[in-house]
């Protein structure tokens, strides 16, 4: 039971980090808003890179972009936390707490899609972030994409009580 209640705690420890996450990136809307900013308009890669062409300078497609993705931001919240209590909720049974992993697999690989793919793959990769000594948010990125992975693979371990 002690795996199960781990698996649970996990859970809920990145469902309260994505929630402050949500929560800064709302009460401090133009700190990361700025990073997204940099990121799309690739105004600190360097200089006379072939890449350019790729910059997006549209102040509204910046807004659409960060609100998108604080919109994912609070799904992620809400799947883990939701997730984590139906695996509270199951605690004491394997079986039913093996079914009741779903939301909490979604939150996190919903997670993994948007730190990996969104941040290290798009704005890494095809707006040239790792270029940037001012907007690189790929250390963070890459540190979440491991927490996830590791996350992941311990949580869809299967559960069952061990006999003596």
């Amino acid at each position: 039971m002690y795996t199960r209640l781990s698996k649970t705690v996990m859970v809920l420890a990145f469902a309260l980090y994505a929630s402050l996450v949500v929560f800064n990136n709302l009460t401090d809307y133009n700190s990361n808003f700025s990073l997204v900013t940099h990121v799309l308009t690739m105004d600190t890669t360097f200089p006379d890179n072939q890449g350019m062409w790729r910059a997006i300078q549209s102040p509204f497609i910046h807004h659409t972009v960060y609100s998108f993705i604080i919109g994912i931001e609070i799904v992620i919240a809400g799947l883990c936390w939701l997730g984590g209590l139906r695996l509270y909720q199951n605690l004491k049974d394997p079986a039913s707490f093996n079914q009741a992993k779903g939301l909490a697999i979604l939150g996190l690989t919903l997670g993994f899609i948007l730190w990996f793919t969104g941040f290290m793959t798009i704005g890494g990769e095809w707006f040239l972030m790792w270029q940037s000594e001012t907007a690189n948010g790929q250390q963070a990125a890459f540190r979440l994409v491991t927490i996830i992975g590791i996350a992941l693979i311990y949580l869809t371990q299967t559960d069952a009580e061990k006999h003596p």
